[in-house]
């Protein structure tokens, strides 16, 4: 497994990391231990950077993957925080910060959270000199080891990245959502930020697996957000519709090598981007994991592949994605 060194952060990642949004039960069902059997399988596979937030199946994940970090010893987590209230900036204050930390810790069975996210909150949170004053006590204290912050769009991203003591940006990053390669990547390189791609596999549609007879279970978020009921649709199918997704599948299908699933062609087109330090696919078995794991071995993308996703992007996604986020 490749590791990556955040600058800001002090430390190297797994280039492949977990998210573990789906340990929490909102895509569905996910028993116990089939969630510590994802964990543990991709922390043989050489995972170090497992990714969870408070609100994952409220608090659920956050407890799993407490219960393998005591198992397993020093593994990296980072956890978000701030969806736990209506969101509106006034929310996102010292008071609210710190009893969501006190929970987060109680979670995840620490004293010091080692890497702390804001949640993809109001747009004016990102500007807020309060935010980031309580944050850096937050850090004096030893409550928490580091913090960055999770965004939906690039203004947001450039607008945390000029703050020196933010360490990492979690940002939408897959070969259906190509804008933060313009600017947010190489200013994160600048600053020393960490690069989290999340949504690598666009809700699953990069997988290959989903056809347009394929349903999903009532509170699966690809049934109930697709318009963006719940949240940002931006986080489901990358706010591309899916029909359109699935044409897009088709493109990028002929341009994956023997051998390798199209899963694993996508994640690997992420890790190629310059300052990218991890990407956090989840997984709802350990063999899904293992796999996802198995693109950090793999060879560079060839030019005519690079070459390809960025047509089918222009073609087919560009029109319906790229100035919304």
């Amino acid at each position: 497994m490749e590791n990556r060194k955040i600058t800001r952060l002090g430390r190297e990642v797994s280039v492949v990391g977990l998210g573990c949004w789906q340990l929490g039960a909102d895509w569905g069902a996910v028993d116990e231990n089939d969630a510590l059997a994802v964990l543990h399988a991709a922390a043989d596979a050489g995972v170090t950077f497992f990714d969870t937030a408070d609100v994952y199946g409220d608090g659920r994940s956050e407890r799993l993957v407490g219960r393998f970090r005591a198992e397993r010893g020093d593994v990296f987590v980072a956890t978000k925080m701030g969806r736990r209230v209506e969101q509106v900036p006034e929310n996102y204050v010292r008071a609210n910060f710190r009893e969501w930390n006190d929970r987060s810790r109680r979670n995840l069975g620490v004293e010091t959270l080692d890497l702390v996210q804001l949640h993809c909150p109001p747009s004016p949170v990102y500007s807020s000199d309060a935010v980031y004053d309580a944050l850096d006590e937050m850090v004096s204290e030893g409550r928490i080891k580091a913090y960055g912050v999770s965004v939906e769009t690039v203004s947001e991203a450039l607008t945390a990245l000029a703050r020196p003591q933010v360490a990492s940006v979690q940002i939408i990053l897959n070969c259906l959502r190509l804008k933060p390669l313009e600017r947010v990547l190489p200013a994160a390189a600048e600053a020393g930020a960490g690069i989290i791609a999340r949504v690598p596999l666009a809700s699953g549609l990069l997988s290959g697996r989903y056809t347009a007879s394929t349903t999903f279970a009532a509170d699966d978020h690809r049934n109930f957000n697709r318009h963006g009921e719940a949240f940002d649709v931006g986080e489901t199918f990358s706010g591309v519709p899916y029909d359109v997704g699935l044409a897009a599948v088709e493109r990028l299908r002929g341009l994956v090598p023997e051998a390798q699933t199209l899963a694993q062609f996508a994640l690997r087109w992420i890790i190629d981007q310059p300052g990218v330090s991890t990407v956090i696919p989840g997984a709802r078995n350990a063999e899904q994991a293992t796999a996802n794991t198995a693109a950090a071995a793999l060879p560079p993308l060839s030019p005519e592949a690079l070459a390809g996703v960025r047509e089918t992007y222009d073609e087919l996604i560009r029109p319906l994605v790229h100035d919304r986020w």
